[in-house]
C-alpha cells in the first residue's frame, strides 16, 4: 500500500510540477514527491524536519491548522512566513472521506499565479483516491486491532485458540513469519497509526493494569482500570539502585506508574505486534518505540519480548514485554525500552506477586525507608559491611545498628541465605 500511496503523490508531483508531500490528519509523513532543484532556499526547514523525522512539532501543526485546513474541502494557500520557518508559501489539499479530512497533500508554492484552476481540481481528483486508501487502510487497522486485543485478553483454552485463529487469518500470510511484541504504558489518548513504528501489522489498547495473562482487566465504575502496570511472566534481573523502595515507584521521567494517572483512570497500555525480516533485525523498532514512548509523556515505559516466529507464543509474548516494561520502571537503565531478553533477573521479579512478603511490610512502611535502602544497599553488596558502609557513606557501627534494627522488623535473619533471598527479592519487586 505504501507504493500507491507514492505513486500517486509522483502523480500530483508530474500533474502540477511543484513537489508534493502526503501526511496523515496527525502530520505524520506517508510520502513526498521528488524535489530536483540545486537552489537551497527551495526547501525551508519544515518541510525538512518533516521529511527527516516523518513527523511535524505540535507548533508547526497548530500554526497551519490556523488556516482552516480542518475544514476545507478545496485547496487552500497558506502564505511564507520566516518567523516560523516556513520560508515557502504552500498549498494545502485536503484529503478527504466521505466528508472526514484524512490527511493532507502538501505543495511547496508561492509563484503567482501558481497552478491554475484546472490543474488543482485534477489534483484534487487524486486527493479523492488518496482518501479512498486511507480510509481502507483504517478499516484494515480496526478490524486487525479487534483481533488483536481479543487474542490478547481471550481466557486460555478455546476462547484463546479461536481468538489467535481470527488473528491469525487476519493477518494472512505473514502471520508466520518472525515478529516482536512491544507495550507502551500508560498511553493517553487516541491509538496511535500503525505506521508510527515501521512494520507494524496490528496495534491495540487495553485498560492500563490489565494483567497480562490472556485475561481482560477488571473494570471500574468508569469502565477502565487505573493500577500498575502489572503483568505475570515466566521469567526478570535485580539491578542496584540508590534510593528508598517504600512508597510509590517513579518512572522515568518523574510520573507514578504504581498508581492511578491522575486518579482519571483514562490510561490505556498499547500493545504493538510488529513483524521483523529477521529475529535479529530488531533495532530499527527499538528506535521508533522509543519515540512512541517519549509521546506517550511522563512516566510512560515501555518494553519488548523476546522475537517469535508465528503467533502460537502471542500470549506468553505480551506477558514478557509487560515485564520488561515493568522492569524498566524499577531500573531506568535499561533503556527507554526494555528487552525481556537483558532484565535479568526482574524476568523472575515480575513474576512474583504484587503484594509484599508479610515479614518484609513493616520494613516498607515510609518511616522505615533509610532502613529499607540500608538493607537493599546491604544486599546489593553481597553482604559485605566495608563496602556497604562506604556506598552509603556510615561508620560500620552505624551499619551494624540499622542491620540489627532490620532483623527485629523483618524477623529475617541476614546471616541466613535464604533470609536474605527473601529480603532481596522483596524490596526489588516493590519497584515494579
Amino acid at each position: 500500500m505504501k507504493d500507491d500511496y507514492q505513486e500517486l503523490v509522483d502523480e500530483i508531483t508530474a500533474l502540477l510540477g511543484v513537489p508534493a508531500t502526503l501526511e496523515n490528519r496527525d502530520f505524520g509523513l506517508i510520502a513526498f514527491g521528488a524535489h530536483d532543484s540545486e537552489d537551497d532556499s527551495a526547501m525551508d526547514p519544515v518541510r525538512t524536519r518533516s521529511i527527516l523525522t516523518r513527523k511535524s512539532t505540535p507548533a508547526v501543526r497548530a500554526w497551519f491548522e490556523g488556516f482552516g485546513i480542518t475544514r476545507a474541502t478545496a485547496p487552500v494557500r497558506i502564505p511564507a512566513a520566516p518567523d516560523a520557518g516556513v520560508f515557502r508559501g504552500r498549498i494545502c489539499l485536503p484529503v478527504r472521506h466521505r466528508g472526514t479530512v484524512l490527511g493532507y497533500v502538501w505543495l511547496l508554492d508561492d509563484s503567482d499565479p501558481g497552478p491554475s484552476a484546472s490543474r488543482l481540481a485534477a489534483a484534487m481528483e487524486v486527493t479523492a483516491r488518496i482518501g479512498d486508501l486511507l480510509a481502507d487502510e483504517a478499516r484494515a487497522g480496526a478490524d486487525l486491532a479487534r483481533e488483536l486485543r481479543a487474542a490478547l485478553t481471550a481466557e486460555p483454552g478455546w476462547q484463546r485458540d479461536m481468538a489467535l485463529t481470527a488473528l491469525r487469518a487476519a493477518l494472512g500470510p505473514s502471520a508466520d513469519g518472525p515478529y516482536v511484541v512491544l507495550c507502551v504504558a500508560p498511553w493517553r489518548g487516541e491509538e496511535p497509526r500503525v505506521r508510527a513504528v515501521p512494520g507494524t501489522a496490528a496495534l491495540c489498547a487495553l485498560p492500563y493494569g490489565a494483567v497480562a495473562e490472556g485475561r481482560p482487566a477488571r473494570s471500574t465504575a468508569t469502565g477502565q482500570t487505573a493500577g500498575r502496570l502489572n503483568g505475570s511472566s515466566p521469567g526478570g534481573a535485580t539491578g542496584r539502585t540508590s534510593g528508598p523502595v517504600s512508597g510509590p515507584v517513579n518512572g522515568p521521567a518523574g510520573g507514578s506508574v504504581n498508581g492511578p494517572v491522575h486518579g482519571s483512570g483514562e490510561a490505556d497500555t498499547l500493545a504493538l505486534l510488529v513483524r521483523l525480516r529477521s529475529p535479529d533485525a530488531l533495532a530499527p523498532v527499538l528506535t521508533a518505540v522509543a519515540r512512541l514512548r517519549e509521546d506517550a509523556g511522563p512516566g510512560a515505559a515501555a518494553g519488548s519480548c523476546a522475537p517469535r516466529r508465528g503467533l502460537a507464543e502471542l500470549p506468553a509474548a505480551w506477558r514478557e514485554a509487560v515485564s520488561a516494561a515493568r522492569a524498566s520502571v524499577a531500573q531506568p537503565r535499561f533503556g527507554p525500552v526494555a528487552q525481556w531478553t537483558s532484565i535479568g533477573p526482574y524476568r523472575l521479579l515480575t513474576a512474583l506477586p504484587t503484594e509484599p512478603d508479610p515479614a518484609v511490610r513493616p520494613l516498607l512502611d515510609p518511616v522505615h525507608a533509610e532502613l529499607a535502602h540500608t538493607a537493599e544497599v546491604f544486599l546489593d553488596h553481597a553482604g559485605q559491611a566495608g563496602r556497604t558502609a562506604s556506598a552509603l557513606g556510615i561508620h560500620r557501627q552505624t551499619l551494624y545498628y540499622r542491620l540489627s534494627r532490620i532483623e527485629q522488623l523483618t524477623g529475617l535473619e541476614l546471616d541466613d541465605g535464604e533470609d536474605r533471598l527473601l529480603l532481596h527479592m522483596a524490596l526489588k519487586s516493590t519497584r515494579l
